[in-house]
């Protein structure tokens, strides 16, 4: 089973997300939601994953952590 970075997530109220992305972009996360289903035997739409990798991507970005503590 691979060691994905962004875990399991947990139940909670749908949000809904409206955005546009290119078509690759689109393609890669697809590709992620599948390999998520496959890692946890639960199917998430992206639209539902995008807030959590997005919240992963900004709490692993130091710099901007450092921005934020400082302001």
């Amino acid at each position: 089973m691979p060691d994905l970075k962004l875990a399991k997530l947990p139940d909670r109220t749908p949000i809904k997300l409206a955005i546009t992305v290119t078509p690759d972009l689109h393609q890669a996360l697809s590709e992620y939601a599948a390999l998520y289903s496959e890692t946890y035997g639960r199917d998430e739409p992206v639209a539902e994953l995008v807030p959590a990798m997005l919240g992963a991507f900004l709490d692993s970005d130091r710099e901007f952590a450092k921005r934020r503590r400082t302001s």
